[in-house]
């Protein structure tokens, strides 16, 4: 009971320190993209896309890198566009670059996995696109295309409710207020997400043997390195497999990743699993939903093949650059989570400008008209996550008082 009890400390300590770690990374994140989606809407995007194919691709990846990281947003924003008529691979593009290219995302990865996970993220992301779009050259869905064009309703929410009559200006108060309440709306998105994917990383990290790890992943284990092509593979298959099963968003899913890569599974296998926030079955739902189930399953295995391809190629990359990183460089256990350094003072200083953020978007400006749309979500699934979260808050509670008071 008592080794339990010390389990459940170290597991909750643990999810919070990660929570700390990050907390200034994700109000950084979160305050830039705010202030992007307000001053740059997506009417404008789509104007700036056109229908021509490489400029849109070109366009769709720029924009997807300053949007938002949620995949509900991306994928609200991605329908909007190609329904105004961005053209499937341009759309496609600014999908994947705003789940995986944006600067939030980024910083995150930087803070957990180290740079060279910066760099296969970013690099990754591209290669990602470029995949696709070779992909859909060559199965040519254009009969799949236009089905989906029309399965889309004519009739749908604004993307933003608010007086588009002038254009959003940095000086102006009701931007800033439009920034604050898109910067909550960030929160909101992710808060469910984020809870449960730290609390779980802390639980695995305290609790799970890394007999398990090197029983899902062929070969792995602390210290490994080197690995087969058929090892490589397993794991990028297992990767996507291991991230449907979590069902978490990006954000969330990145203390995961180190946690596997720190367990020894390959670079290949953890890119694999960051990449797979758009192959998950609540995804596939809300696509589904715009554009059909066989258009759904298209894009699902589209990206399914692009991030497998996409993954092992960085990893062999890396590997003939010199560049692979080492388990060893990611510690998740047996850290001082909570000091006074750089971490307190960035945490101290996000704190207070969410705080303004918040108190300007939603009590200063409480009557400011303004909403953004959003993919329809399972209330099934968002209600059980809800309550994973409410939980994950008991779990956290408790194990801190037990390691302040019993332990």
């Amino acid at each position: 009971m008592n080794l339990f009890l010390e389990k459940w400390a170290e597991a909750a300590n643990t999810s919070l320190g990660l929570f700390w770690m990050a907390f200034w990374a994700f109000s950084l994140g979160y305050l830039v993209s705010s202030m992007i989606q307000i001053f740059v809407t997506e009417e404008k995007m789509q104007k700036l896309m056109g229908d021509q194919e490489g400029k849109g691709v070109l366009l769709g990846t720029i924009f997807g890198f300053i949007s938002s990281s949620c995949s509900f947003s991306a994928l609200a924003s991605t329908k909007t566009l190609f329904k105004k008529g961005a053209s499937f691979i341009s759309s496609i593009a600014f999908l994947l670059a705003s789940t995986n290219l944006v600067i939030e995302l980024g910083i995150i990865i930087s803070i957990f996995l180290g740079w060279q996970f910066v760099v296969g993220e970013y690099v990754g992301g591209i290669i990602l696109i470029l995949v696709s779009w070779l992909l859909i050259r060559i199965i040519k869905p254009n009969s799949l295309i236009k089905s989906a064009r029309k399965n889309l309703p004519d009739s749908e929410m604004a993307m933003e409710q608010m007086d588009n009559s002038k254009p959003d200006v940095i000086s102006s108060n009701k931007s800033w207020a439009k920034t604050g309440r898109q910067y909550g709306m960030e929160w909101k998105m992710v808060w469910k997400d984020v809870t449960v994917g730290f609390t779980i990383a802390g639980i695995i990290a305290a609790m799970v043997p890394d007999s398990f790890f090197q029983t899902l992943f062929i070969n792995s284990g602390q210290g490994k390195i080197d690995y087969s092509f058929l090892e490589i593979l397993q794991h990028v298959v297992i990767g996507p497999i291991a991230a449907f099963l979590t069902f978490i968003g990006s954000m969330g899913n990145i203390p995961l990743a180190a946690l596997l890569f720190g367990k020894g599974v390959s670079f290949a296998g953890v890119m694999a699993f960051i990449f797979s926030d758009l192959v998950v079955f609540p995804v596939l739902r809300i696509n589904s939903k715009y554009y059909g189930w066989k258009m759904a399953f298209f894009i699902l295995f589209l990206l399914l093949g692009a991030l497998l391809i996409s993954s092992i190629t960085l990893h062999y990359s890396f590997d003939w650059l010199g560049i692979l990183p080492e388990p060893k460089q990611v510690t998740i256990q047996d850290q001082e989570f909570f000091k006074l350094d750089y971490t307190f003072y960035l945490n101290m200083g996000f704190a207070l400008v969410s705080i303004v953020l918040l108190w300007i978007g939603y009590i200063k400006w409480k009557d400011l008209n303004y909403m953004k749309e959003m993919a329809p979500k399972s209330k099934s699934l968002e209600r059980i996550l809800k309550y994973m979260a409410y939980t994950c808050f008991l779990w956290l509670a408790g194990g801190m008082f037990i390691k302040l008071f019993l332990v």
